[in-house]
């Protein structure tokens, strides 16, 4: 597990773009699995300005890691339209490319299941992006989550539906409370994974994710499991690191 050092959000993200352009670029066409929430959104801005100075995306290929349950595609904070906005226009991608679970369809549990299929029929993803919650979760593997776990309904956890409650006016009653994601083996079968964290809510979970036991009780510590990880994390995400674990590289 690599960890590389920013001292702000915004230089973590051009850190992390930097990282998943040079693993892109040079792929006929590649599989990028895509995360939503507050985490990747410096990656995703400077992602986006060095596809304005010309880094051509459009034949990649995405896979965003959730989606409610229940929630109409068309609502502004339903994944469907959050990835829309925030990743498919600004990153230059084919929105026929761009897939997300379809959590308002009548059979989720059958519609977890063709999630699952059509990543192993588009080859896997080459590069997996990950935000993490502050109670460890990855995607919407709550803490409780099987290291094999597939594409699944999840119940949110309390701590998620209060976090996400920012995306809803703060109305942690309108926050819906299951999701369909893809599980931790999902995610550990992606061929690279970079992890970006910013904020100190964010520094207990990363400390506990690189220096803790592999515990389902803090499902991504799982990626230590991975051979290919690197967090991207600014000062404060990584205030709780000992001293053994900081990085050789610091961004400056």
């Amino acid at each position: 597990m690599r960890i590389l050092l920013s001292p702000d959000a915004a230089g973590a993200g051009e850190i992390a773009a930097t990282l998943v352009a040079a693993s892109l670029r040079d792929l006929p066409a590649p599989v990028l699995g895509v995360a939503t929430g507050s985490s990747p959104q410096p990656l995703y801005r400077a992602l986006a300005a060095r596809v304005h100075a010309g880094l051509d995306l459009s034949r990649t290929t995405a896979f965003a890691l959730d989606e409610y349950v229940g929630l109409p595609v068309d609502h502004p904070e339903s994944y469907h339209a959050v990835i829309a906005r925030e990743v498919t226009a600004p990153l230059g991608l084919d929105a026929e490319r761009v897939h997300v679970p379809e959590g308002a369809a009548a059979d989720p549990v059958a519609a977890a299941a063709r999630y699952e299929a059509a990543i192993v029929a588009a080859g896997g993803v080459d590069l997996q992006i990950l935000g993490i919650g502050a109670n460890g979760h990855i995607g919407f593997n709550e803490p409780g989550s099987d290291a094999d776990s597939r594409t699944r309904i999840v119940e949110l956890a309390p701590r998620t539906v209060a976090d996400n409650s920012r995306f809803f006016d703060g109305d942690a009653g309108r926050v819906p409370t299951h999701a369909l994601t893809q599980g931790i083996g999902t995610i550990l079968a992606a061929r690279e994974i970079v992890l970006v964290a910013w904020g100190e809510s964010k520094a207990d979970a990363v400390a506990r994710a690189v220096e803790g036991p592999q515990t389902a009780e803090l499902p991504a510590s799982f990626l230590q499991r991975h051979a290919r990880v690197t967090l991207v994390l600014d000062h404060a995400a990584a205030s709780k690191l000992s001293p053994n674990s900081l990085p050789v590289e610091v961004a400056r």
